[in-house]
């Protein structure tokens, strides 16, 4: 293996290409997202051997690259897009419509020197295909539902349903092989049973974030809140004076923290006191919500790094 160069290579990836800036050209090189242009792509990296690649978390876009990058023992730093932006506009190098490009993120890079992202092992994997197939699912059901709503005639209603009853069948199926999953792999089963102790965590809300967010018990929590994008950040523009909101960061994380989060503030009397606490001082419910998920993660990341069960962490706190 050759010696790793100091330098840093930044990506701007959409669906179909990538952007690709090198630390020894002016230019940016653009590569078809496709098996080629990564295959193009590594073997100019194998040659280079950087730093680090680092690249934005879009949502589902880099999984096949940064796959690819780690099968190839590359190392990658995938960064919350929120942070990358604010490096820039301190910079000055942003104005509010610019988008960020490959030359900010390598520069981010250089700079700020961030973590590693760890490959994730094959059950992960798996699961975070399957998790991603349910989210699919349920979003063609709720579209579905809605048709119903509209529509009279009774063999096209018949149509929808046999849809719907379909798609019910598929989600069944994901969630035994979730599961099953989960209880192949001893770590992850540790990690579930860890998770499903707290009061408004399921079986499946665990399945999420062991496939979703391998970090977690491994960070510090504000590290932890800034993957996920739940911590607050303060927002001086405008209308946003002073109110707290949140942005970047792993969407589905966040969506899937949404219900257990409302089923914890009936259920979980730290999280409940907590929010309850929020309201009466006159935080809007949503801010509030949005807080109570934010304190449910810190507990669930401290538990998962101390392996503790929810019993034991309530005595503690």
């Amino acid at each position: 293996m050759h010696q790793h160069n100091t330098e840093d290579v930044g990506i701007d990836i959409s669906k179909s290409k990538f952007d690709v800036s090198f630390p020894d050209r002016s230019k940016s090189v653009v590569y078809h997202y496709t098996p080629a242009g990564m295959k193009k792509f590594i073997a100019t990296l194998m040659k280079l051997q950087p730093k680090r690649v680092c690249l934005e978390a879009t949502g589902n876009w880099e999984n096949r690259l940064v796959a690819c990058l780690h099968k190839h023992q590359i190392p990658v730093s995938v960064v919350n897009p929120r942070l990358i932006r604010d490096f820039a506009r301190a910079k000055n190098q942003l104005a509010k419509t610019d988008e960020i490009d490959a030359r900010i993120i390598r520069e981010y890079a250089q700079v700020m020197d961030p973590r590693l992202t760890p490959p994730l092992t094959d059950a992960q994997r798996k699961m975070r295909e399957f998790t991603s197939r349910r989210e699919q699912t349920s979003k063609i059901i709720i579209q579905e539902k809605n048709r119903l709503e509209t529509i009279m005639d009774q063999d096209v209603i018949e149509l929808i349903q046999q849809s719907i009853d379909f798609h019910k069948e598929q989600l069944r199926q994901i969630e035994k092989e979730l599961k099953a999953l989960i209880n192949a792999d001893e770590e992850s089963r540790k990690r579930s049973k860890i998770l499903q102790s707290v009061p408004g965590i399921a079986s499946i809300t665990a399945a999420l974030l062991i496939s979703d967010l391998p970090e977690l018990g491994t960070l510090n929590r504000k590290q932890i809140s800034r993957l996920v994008g739940v911590a607050p950040t303060n927002r001086d523009s405008g209308t946003m004076r002073g109110r707290r909101t949140i942005g970047g960061g792993r969407v589905r994380i966040r969506n899937g923290l949404y219900m257990p989060t409302v089923t914890a503030l009936r259920h979980n009397p730290i999280i409940s006191a907590f929010y309850k606490r929020l309201v009466k001082n006159g935080k809007p419910k949503m801010v509030a919500l949005v807080a109570a998920m934010h304190k449910l993660l810190i507990i669930l990341n401290t538990m998962v790094k101390e392996g503790k069960q929810w019993e034991a962490n309530v005595r503690n706190s």
